[in-house]
Order: C-alpha cells, then sequence, then structure tokens
C-alpha cells in the first residue's frame, strides 16, 4: 500500500495535462506543476481537473486503507507516502508540486468535516487578498489547530502540522514574493 501509495502521488497530473495542451508547465509561469500554474499557463479548466486530480492522489490511497481497516499509524504512513510522492515524484526526477490539493484529498478521507472548515479558511483568505499561495498556507497551518479543534486523535494532529510544515517549506519562494509584497494575485 506504502508502494501504491507512493507511486499514485507521484502520477504529475498537472505536467501531463499541460503536455497535452502542449504546454510544459514546468517551464512556463511559475514553473510549478500544481494547479494554480497549469490554471494560469494552460486553462482555467485544466487547473481545475489538475485540482481533481492532485487531490484524488491523496484521497484515494488513505481511503483505501481506511476501508481495509489499516489503523491510523499505517493510514497516516500510507497519507505521508502519497504526499511524498506528489512532492518527489519519480516520474519527474522528483521535482513536483506544493502538496496543497494532495493534502486536500488525505484530509478529506481523514477528517471531511475539518476539512471543510480548512476549505473555508481557504477561500475567505483567497477572497480578500485573491493571492493563492497565502490561502494555501493559511489553511495548511490551521490543519493541526481545526483538527485538535475536532478532537481528532494525535497522531492526526502531527501528520498534518508535519505536512504543513512541508507545504510552508515548499512555499518559501511564495514567501518571499509575499514579504516583498509581489506574489501574484489572481483577477475576481
Amino acid at each position: 500500500m506504502l508502494l501504491f501509495a507512493y507511486l499514485l502521488g507521484s502520477v504529475p497530473t498537472g505536467f501531463l495535462l499541460g503536455s497535452l495542451s502542449g504546454v510544459d508547465v514546468r517551464r512556463s509561469g511559475s514553473g510549478n506543476v500544481g494547479a494554480t500554474n497549469v490554471a494560469r499557463v494552460v486553462g482555467k479548466t485544466q487547473g481545475l481537473v489538475t485540482l481533481a486530480g492532485d487531490g484524488a492522489k491523496g484521497f484515494i490511497p488513505v481511503f483505501l486503507s481506511l476501508q481495509l481497516d489499516f489503523g491510523l499509524a499505517m493510514t497516516s504512513l500510507v497519507a505521508l507516502a502519497a504526499f511524498a510522492g506528489h512532492l518527489y515524484p519519480v516520474f519527474l526526477r522528483f521535482h513536483g508540486g506544493k502538496g496543497v490539493a494532495t493534502a486536500l484529498g488525505i484530509f478529506l478521507a481523514l477528517a471531511p468535516l475539518a476539512t471543510v472548515v480548512l476549505l473555508l479558511v481557504f477561500f475567505f483568505v483567497a477572497l480578500v487578498t485573491r493571492v493563492i499561495s497565502l490561502a494555501s498556507l493559511a489553511a495548511a497551518g490551521m490543519a493541526p489547530i481545526v483538527f485538535w479543534f475536532f478532537s481528532h486523535p494525535p497522531l492526526l494532529i502531527w501528520l498534518s502540522l508535519l505536512m504543513a510544515l512541508w507545504i510552508a517549506l515548499r512555499h518559501r519562494e511564495n514567501i518571499q514574493r509575499l514579504i516583498s509584497g509581489v506574489e501574484a494575485r489572481f483577477k475576481l
């Protein structure tokens, strides 16, 4: 299951959709293979499909792990394997995305109600600031607090903290642009 989760996580949804449109998203826009860059350089529809595909890469192995009753410890490892696959995909020489959509899929499988709250945080920050990276960082940062508030097991809280830190690390260039005041904003 760990290998399956990693390999599924490694499927480069945004890169594949960009390639189908004749665009190497790694060499366009921000150079990221995630939904935001795909939406900017290929189109909103492909961006939404990338979001759904990257979310499914986290949801499917975690959902299967839960259905097979692997327990929270093993399911957390499956989640980390899928997440690591997205960040470091074997199919793109270990240069992947930032993990936000894959984390969304993972958390939808593990804690759906708490994840809805995190989506509300994301949309609120995105609408107020029109900055997707800031909304992503806010939702990721709030995850451990929201899971604690909903009385989820400590292991899930630690998993969300680890993933939030990993997401922040992957957003370090965005953080620099946010500090400098030059981070891209989306149009309403």
